[in-house]
């Protein structure tokens, strides 16, 4: 007779032959499955990729690293910006060079602070709204994850070359939908640069011109040199929503561009006979250098006008040599030297302009975008890693219209 354990074992038994099949079976599995490859490392959204200079030379001084300190918001008026689409501007080769670097690093330098480098360039873009100060928040216009585009003061250290930018609200719009983001990124630099000279220097429009930037334009004659440019082309087409009548200068295989922007007479600055003809319809009531030509070579012209405004004017150049104070004594000094002479010869003022970022310049740049009656003129387009080859495009010149760089995410 069994005893009475013996049920209890032998349950034991097939207990633990299940569990012995269980495990073997478990085993087999995890041979057969080879194991999972690490997580990637998480991407530190702290730092963000962009080029910078870090002494003043020529474009092998561009440096790109992908670990460069993202911007921050320092100020409720602030907004910082994913760049899509930079453009590349005569000033950004120009400042590589260390041209303004006396002026402009006193404005930049916070007081006791000697530290220059290192500097990211770029003074115009296109992207996406990430975050807004404080002060921003009330803002309807700037919603985050808008497509915006924008300007970068000079007061700022950090340019549009990087993947972030922060700039001030007044700085920045919503991006209008007829353009797309490389468009968009050509605009305002230039846009605003021809604006300030129209208005602002040039009083087009009166005592309230530069601020509605609205009529002037009857009974106006404008002479562009320089029409094909980036600041060139924009100034023809926004003279011409004007009604002012534009007369343009440009190389010869410009002129039909630069015709079709809607200048009404285009001449081949290369071409002497040509030339001669400008004084058939003088005097102009502004001669917009655009051409680089500056204020010395205003009293060289063979016909009169009213008012000269330039854009290569000696103030930068000879704060740089002088000195602030001496510097700007020296700037008084060339101002009414070239204004004696231009006065006695051509009967006209030789005035300096400038960019100058203002809202409302924005937002005339972008009404006359909105009723289609300015269109960015892009000569060429670069990727992000091609920024060094955007340079070269600016440095060989005779352009039609602006450079880009689009970034990819």
């Amino acid at each position: 007779m069994l005893s009475s354990g013996t049920p209890l074992r032998v349950a034991a038994t097939r207990l633990a032959a299940q569990l012995s099949r269980s495990y073997a079976a478990v085993a087999e599995t995890q041979q057969a499955t080879p194991p999972a490859p690490p997580s990637p490392p998480k991407r530190n959204v702290n730092k963000m990729g962009g080029w910078q200079f870090h002494s003043y030379g020529d474009i092998d001084e561009l440096q790109y690293s992908d670990k460069l300190k993202m911007p921050q918001i320092r100020s409720s008026d602030e907004c910082l910006v994913r760049v899509r689409s930079t453009a590349v501007n005569p000033i950004d080769l120009a400042m590589l060079r260390g041209y303004g670097a006396t002026l402009l690093n006193t404005v930049r330098c916070k007081p006791g602070d000697a530290i220059e480098f290192p500097l990211t360039l770029g003074r115009e873009f296109c992207g996406e709204l990430v975050q807004k100060g404080m002060g921003v928040a009330g803002n309807e216009q700037l919603q985050l994850g808008s497509r915006v585009w924008g300007v970068v003061p000079i007061s700022n250290t950090a340019g549009a070359h990087a993947q972030y930018v922060v700039v001030p609200q007044s700085c920045l719009a919503p991006a209008p939908k007829e353009l797309d983001d490389n468009e968009a990124a050509s605009v305002l630099y230039a846009g605003l640069t021809a604006w300030s000279g129209l208005y602002i220097s040039g009083f087009l429009g009166g005592p309230c011109g530069a601020t509605t930037a609205a009529g002037g334009g009857a009974n106006k004659r404008v002479l562009v040199l320089g029409g094909s440019g980036g600041v060139g082309s924009l100034a023809v087409q926004m003279l011409h929503a004007q009604g002012v009548q534009v007369l343009a200068t440009c190389s010869e295989n410009a002129v039909e561009m630069v015709r079709c922007l809607g200048a009404d007479i285009v001449v081949d600055y290369s071409n002497p006979a040509q030339m001669e003809q400008l004084s058939t319809y003088a005097p102009y009531d502004i001669v917009l250098d655009c051409a680089g030509q500056g204020g010395q070579q205003a009293a060289e012209l063979k016909f009169d006008f009213r008012q000269y405004i330039t854009f290569s004017s000696p103030m930068l150049a000879n704060i740089d040599k002088q000195g602030i104070c001496l510097g700007a004594l020296q700037n008084i000094s060339d101002l009414l030297q070239t204004n004696v002479r231009t006065a006695t010869q051509r009967g006209g003022l030789v005035k300096w302009g400038y960019f100058y970022p203002a809202a409302h310049g924005i937002e005339f740049l972008q009404r006359l975008v909105e009723r289609r009656k300015l269109m960015p003129q892009i000569d060429s387009s670069f990727n992000f890693a091609e920024l060094p080859k955007a340079f070269e495009r600016m440095k060989q010149g005779h352009l039609r219209g602006k450079v880009v760089v689009q970034l990819k995410d």
